[in-house]
């Protein structure tokens, strides 16, 4: 029996994803769970595991395919003895006859059964198409026109059979493919996760909850110490080597699309609807600096990434609690202020893909220590590609951290539904008025941006001027806590 695995809406209502690496052939055996390609969205790059066990028969699309949501992508062989099966190789639509395709989508659709046995559930927890329609855009790539129709057979089959199962009695724990994977490799039962996510879905964050410390600590990468260097944490990671460009071109042309479209019409839409102000700040961080050098010898913080971005973190979480009104957003239909009672603070990190901004759900509540586990993982997810659509919603404000370039300030455009984002410039080595002698200090400039339709001159100039506080003198973190 041949079962076909359809692109799911692995970003809560996104249209289509990009494949990016096919990690099984035709003819691989494949287990339930087993990951099976990785595709990149508009919001970030997912890996999808197949949900049956059997024989790989077909990749419906090679490597660097725009597929839509509802598209299958891959069939699978069910049946006693698939390896005995011949498999087809990955083809693009266009060079398949259209008559042998409107047969397999035909034999496909007619193999699907009316429904599921009990004991399984088919589709994953967050997989599937979602529930609204949507306009669906033309497929990429060339399509024999007579492929069309049999193509949405096919899937309307799929959809209107395959996903009328009943549930299981007793239904698997609710979470996504990459928190599944984090909870084996910390050795976590997800049974015994309490969950906080939407409709019951259990989080990464969840999952860390679970552990105890030192599984935390060991999770984060280790620190490396730099003496008088800007803060590194959101150190780009090393972006892939450019195609090679043909002798005598004066141009090349990169398509937008994922994670980059996403973000250039983001910026777009923050930069022309949220009346942006900036403001800017010279602090002598000195005593930040000499701070950071005594916590990586600290034992309490041992194993752990310790670098000045997560006391600037820790400086503006103290200036929030003072001037909680900076921690809102604008409800335009309703036309209301919502106040956030809770901080996530997003961390804007350069990729090879694009920018992305993670958040750190609940930062408010955390320890140094638990900041700084949370800001390590966050950051080595980021590099390794690997940051989930879910971990990058929800942020109620952001840093970002120009400073690693160099660069001494910036203007930065507000994250999409956020009220004020802070920029940290580079930390250099200064003439500086200290005790009224000049004297070499370390110092840095901060850009605060944020929206004055919530947030006026008055509230941005407190926020401000708490954190360049808290960066000079560090103790404040205890005076004002």
């Amino acid at each position: 029996m041949i079962r076909d695995f359809k692109m799911p809406d692995v970003g809560e209502g996104l249209t289509e994803a990009e494949i990016l690496k096919w990690y099984v052939q035709p003819g691989d055996t494949v287990t339930d769970g087993q990951v099976v390609c990785e595709v990149e969205t508009a919001k970030a790059a997912v890996e999808l595991p197949i949900p049956y066990d059997g024989v790989v028969h077909e990749l419906r699309f090679p490597e660097g395919t725009t597929v839509d949501v509802g598209e299958v992508i891959i069939s699978v062989n069910v049946a006693p003895g698939a390896a005995a099966e011949q498999p087809q190789t990955a083809q693009p639509a266009a060079e398949e006859p259209a008559a042998k395709d409107a047969a397999a989508a035909t034999t496909a659709a007619a193999a699907e059964p009316a429904e599921e046995p009990t004991g399984r559930q088919p589709v994953l927890v967050g997989y599937g198409v979602a529930e609204t329609s949507t306009k669906r855009r033309p497929r990429k790539g060339a399509q024999a026109p007579a492929q069309q129709p049999a193509a949405r057979a096919a899937v309307q089959g799929e959809l209107n059979g395959h996903h009328a199962a009943a549930a299981p009695a007793a239904p698997r724990p609710l979470a996504k493919p990459p928190v599944r994977k984090l909870a084996k490799d910390l050795g976590v039962d997800l049974a015994t996760v309490t969950p906080t996510g939407p409709d019951g879905i259990i989080t990464r964050e969840d999952v860390h909850a679970a552990v105890s410390l030192a599984a935390a600590s060991v999770a984060a990468p280790a620190a490396v110490p730099v003496p008088q260097q800007a803060p590194q944490a959101e150190q780009p990671a090393q972006a892939p080597a450019p195609a090679p460009v043909a002798a005598g071109a004066r141009e090349t042309r990169v398509p937008v699309k994922g994670v980059r479209k996403a973000t250039a019409q983001a910026m777009v839409g923050s930069a022309f609807t949220a009346p942006h102000v900036t403001e800017f700040v010279t602090v002598d961080v000195t005593r930040t600096m000499r701070l950071v050098e005594e916590l990586k010898s600290d034992k309490d913080m041992a194993g752990l990434r310790v670098n000045p971005l997560l006391l600037v973190a820790k400086a503006l979480l103290v200036a929030i609690r003072r001037n909680p009104e900076i921690n809102a957003s604008w409800d335009e239909a309703a036309q209301e202020i919502v106040l956030k009672h809770y901080v996530n603070l997003g961390i804007a990190a350069a990729t090879p893909r694009g920018l992305i901004v993670p958040n750190i759900k609940d930062a408010h509540d955390k320890t140094l220590p638990e900041l700084a586990a949370a800001l390590g993982e966050l950051v080595s997810t980021a590099r390794e590609g690997k940051t989930t659509p879910a971990a990058m919603q929800g942020g109620t404000v952001t840093i970002t951290n120009v400073g690693v370039f160099g660069v001494d300030t910036g203007t930065p455009i507000l994250n999409p539904g956020e009220s004020a984002i802070l920029a940290v410039g580079a930390i250099k080595l200064q003439p500086w008025v200290h005790k009224g002698k000049v004297k070499p200090r370390q110092v840095t400039t901060l850009a605060l941006s944020f929206d004055h339709r919530l947030v006026d001159g008055e509230l941005g100039s407190k926020v401000l001027a708490d954190v360049a506080a808290v960066l000079e003198q560090p103790k404040r973190l205890i005076t004002w806590a």
